[in-house]
């Protein structure tokens, strides 16, 4: 009986388990990194600080990939999945599915935050959900800039974040140079990621992802924020959408043109000099 149940569930399209997996890596991510979030606001610096919301994405970021890896590469970042598209080590045509997965993990996750700390947001803001303010709440979920900071400064945040994850990634990945090892990524992935925050949190929250950001900030545009989710910030929204993407490209481009497109492995070069392969224990 439990056989057949099994096979009837087994989805073998790949692309679906791709979907699933992005989505639950996603979720994983957000709910340790939203929650973090929560326990520091709501709880009025008295059950952490600055340092546990980068702990809890770090972790969160390590286990999302953990659980998504074998099966989907996890991306969990619809800048990094558009950025392979353009690569080309990723079909287009699988695109969608993996923006959807992220989406739907992401808001998820910030559905089940909400849920988890109702009675502590009602009780901090006596019932108002606000945007900006003394009790302001909307920043748990999605990434809102300083006041000090300008649109142009948050801009340019959010690109170097993003082109320095996308730099961390590639030298963590690159097996051609001195890659980690195998194994260790997810873990350093994580604590690339912490180290970002601790680095370059301070103007914008260090959004880097727009999975990560926009489809918490659509569910509290729903769940009692409004429409100010949108507008605030000289209509902040936008940038932790584009900027990343190019930060993502820009990262990209400056790892191949500093090592990746000079780095042949050994045994070409040998072969280019007319020398014999040794292997070398």
């Amino acid at each position: 009986m439990l056989e057949k149940i099994q096979k009837a569930l087994t989805i073998r399209s790949g692309t679906i388990r791709e979907m699933l997996a992005e989505a639950l890596g996603m979720f994983i991510l957000m709910v340790f990194g939203l929650s973090s979030v929560a326990q520091v606001v709501l709880g009025r610096g008295d059950f952490g600080q600055h340092l546990s919301i980068n702990l809890g994405f770090g972790i969160g970021v390590t286990l999302g990939i953990h659980a998504a890896g074998g099966i989907s590469g996890a991306h969990l970042n619809a800048a990094i999945t558009l950025t392979h598209c353009i690569l080309g080590n990723l079909p287009w045509r699988k695109l969608p599915a993996y923006l959807m997965g992220q989406f739907l993990g992401s808001f998820t996750a910030a559905a089940t935050v909400f849920a988890l700390y109702y009675d502590a947001l009602y009780d901090y803001t006596k019932g108002n959900f606000t945007v900006t303010g003394p009790t302001a709440t909307a920043s748990i979920f999605a990434t809102y800039p300083a006041p000090h900071v300008s649109l142009l400064g948050g801009f340019f945040t959010e690109f170097m974040a993003t082109a320095m994850l996308l730099l961390g990634i590639l030298v963590i990945h690159d097996e051609k140079n001195n890659g980690a090892l195998k194994g260790t990524q997810a873990l350093l992935t994580g604590i690339l990621v912490l180290g970002i925050g601790l680095g370059m949190g301070m103007n914008t929250g260090y959004a880097i992802n727009p999975s990560r950001d926009l489809p918490p900030r659509v569910f509290t545009a729903i769940a009692g924020w409004g429409m100010d989710v949108f507008t605030a910030g000289h209509h902040w929204w936008w940038v932790p959408l584009t900027a990343p993407v190019l930060g993502s490209l820009a990262g990209v481009l400056i790892y191949k043109l500093f090592i990746d497109l000079h780095n042949r492995p050994v045994l070409e070069s040998l072969n280019e000099k007319g020398q014999p392969a040794v292997q070398i224990s």
